[in-house]
Order: structure tokens, then sequence, then C-alpha cells
């Protein structure tokens, strides 16, 4: 007789767990029925992520901007999955009133994932496909010990790269200078 077939736990199994690990401990589903944890990240991650906070916070709606919904990871549900992306944006035109949900079950229409030696390849291997297959318009790979950006549009649910240059740029979607230098530490202890 052979073995009973393997279950996976559910979505809402797993969700359970994500509750309840420690603080300083963040919980995704990049496979359905699979918890991958992380704990917090670095300072060149963190410093990277609250500068791309800072340029962009123009257009969040709820610091007085106009034009989108901007969130700090927020647990994003994309069916069976759940991803938490460093930077999430919703376009006030399409969601008028972002809820208060969680975990948010509208697809962004864009992503920010600050690249780390501990998830650059399940942000660019799983998460990345998996936003573009979901119809996550835009996606930005931030690598701060490269310090590069790099920014996908979705095209017929896959990521395309964009050529965007150095310095300052305009990357879509928001089309607006961003200086890219301030991004990344400068002192040499970091």
């Amino acid at each position: 007789m052979g073995d009973p077939a393997l279950r996976l736990p559910t979505f809402e199994e797993l969700y359970a767990q994500i509750q309840r690990l420690p603080q300083g401990v963040t919980g995704e589903i990049l496979t359905p029925g699979a918890l991958r944890t992380m704990s917090r990240p670095g300072r060149r991650h963190r410093f990277a992520a609250k500068q791309v906070g800072e340029q962009v916070r123009d257009f969040d709606a709820d610091r007085g901007g106009a034009g989108w919904w901007i969130e700090v990871e927020a647990e994003v549900r994309l069916g069976e999955r759940l991803v938490v992306p460093d930077l999430a944006g919703w376009r006030v035109e399409r969601v008028p009133a972002l809820p208060e949900e969680n975990p948010l079950t509208i697809v962004p229409d864009w992503c920010c994932e600050v690249l780390s030696r501990n998830t650059a390849r399940d942000d660019r291997t799983v998460k990345l496909p998996l936003h573009a297959a979901q119809g996550v318009a835009w996606v930005w790979l931030v690598d701060p010990d490269l310090r590069a950006l790099e920014v996908y549009e979705t095209v017929a649910g896959r990521p395309t790269l964009w050529p965007i240059g150095v310095g300052v740029v305009a990357p879509p979607p928001f089309g607006t200078p961003l200086a890219l230098d301030a991004w990344w530490l400068t002192d040499p202890a970091e």
C-alpha cells in the first residue's frame, strides 16, 4: 500500500503561522504551501528603502501627495501567495480608497524590492516573475551593493527590463527625476 499523498498547508494555515512569528521576523508565501521567513534587513537595505520612499513621497496621497497610495512592507495576497514588498503603490484613479484589510488583496500597480544578500535570489527569480504574472505593471529592483536600479514593465505577463541610466533618472511609473546617488550609503563603515 502506498503512502498517502502529502497535504500542503493552506494559505490560511500558513498565514496563521506568519501571525505568530516573533517581532522582527517577516513571513511570505512565495510558493503555495511553503512559508519563507526572513529577519529584518541590514543597514544598506533599510537606508536604500527609506531613500526610495522619500523620493516618491510627493505622490503618496497619505502624505499630501497625489496619484498614489504608497505603502511600506504591506502584506499583499496574490492568490495563494503572500508577498511583502519593501514598497508598493496603488494608483488612486484605480483604487480610490485603500482598504483596511490585511493582507491587501488588490494587486499593486508598482512594487519596489530592495535586494539584500539573503533575499536577492528570491526577489529576482520568484517574486519578480510572480509580480508580473499577477499584473503588477511596474517593478523596481534596487541593489544597494551594486548601487543600481532596475526597472521592469509587465508585458504579456512577463517582466521586461527598461533602460534607465545612472545619476538622476525619471523611471516609470512616476516619471519624475530621482537622484539615485542619494539611495546609497557612502560611509566607509557601512
